[in-house]
């Protein structure tokens, strides 16, 4: 495994954070494709994508039919690791597209996005962890709810460049959710910030809290706990697969 007290990127540069407010999906995703080729080319930087989307659907490379939403909704279908899941306003997406150092763990950088998360929880008063068996960031079951995603992670690693990333739920519509089943998991729910300090929370408070957790973590300055895992009873009924691998 890498250690999480040093840089898992290749390269020490710093990286280019852009901050793109709203974006429809399709222009980022090819946004971050020109990233990835210039990255890897030699010829780009490390870069960071920050932004909202309008209300869309994605579904990532292992969605089942059952996950997608029953009404003809329109889906997106993406090469990222991951099931089905929605953004959205009030949603921060974070695309990190990095030139990950030698060897590649892609399992211990997922790790390091949700340790930068869980700490964005933190700093917020918002208590959570990790799920094993699962990706992204959870809080645990009590008399407000079940077991529910706060964060959820999906990655695609090309040519040693990763792409896509994570989503923070600030103050952002849950109801958006109802229609599918958020990343093929049935026995759990979704929640926000907002809902959990029963507050506004908007995505321009929790950005700059983000951006510097991420990126003190993909440097090793935020290096991954190990006593952030949720007590459980079982182990999950659909433990999920968040990254897709191409050399």
């Amino acid at each position: 495994m890498s250690s999480s007290r040093s840089s898992c990127r290749a390269a020490g540069d710093p990286v280019d954070v852009r901050e793109l407010g709203t974006i429809d999906y399709t222009e980022a995703w090819e946004l971050q494709r020109a990233c990835l080729n210039a990255r890897a080319d030699g010829t780009g930087p490390d870069t960071m994508l920050l932004l909202e989307h309008p209300s869309v659907y994605t579904a990532g490379k292992r969605t089942e039919p059952g996950d997608r939403p029953t009404d003809g909704t329109p889906v997106i279908d993406v090469d990222r690791g991951g099931k089905i899941t929605w953004h959205g306003p009030g949603q921060l997406v974070g695309y990190p597209i990095v030139k990950l150092g030698d060897p590649i763990d892609v399992v211990h950088y997922v790790r390091r996005l949700e340790e930068a998360l869980i700490t964005v929880c933190d700093k917020l008063g918002v208590s959570s962890g990790r799920v094993e068996g699962r990706s992204g960031v959870w809080i645990p079951a009590d008399d407000r709810g079940i077991e529910r995603k706060i964060a959820a992670i999906g990655i695609r690693v090309q040519r040693g460049v990763t792409m896509h990333g994570f989503e923070l739920n600030c103050n952002a519509d849950l109801s958006a959710f109802d229609n599918i089943v958020p990343c093929g998991i049935r026995d759990a729910g979704v929640t926000s910030l907002s809902y959990e300090l029963q507050r506004d929370v908007p995505v321009e408070a929790v950005l700059p809290l983000a951006r510097d957790a991420v990126l003190a973590a993909l440097e090793g300055d935020l290096p991954v706990s190990d006593d952030r895992w949720l007590p459980r009873p079982e182990s999950p009924q659909a433990p999920g697969v968040t990254f897709a691998l191409q050399n």
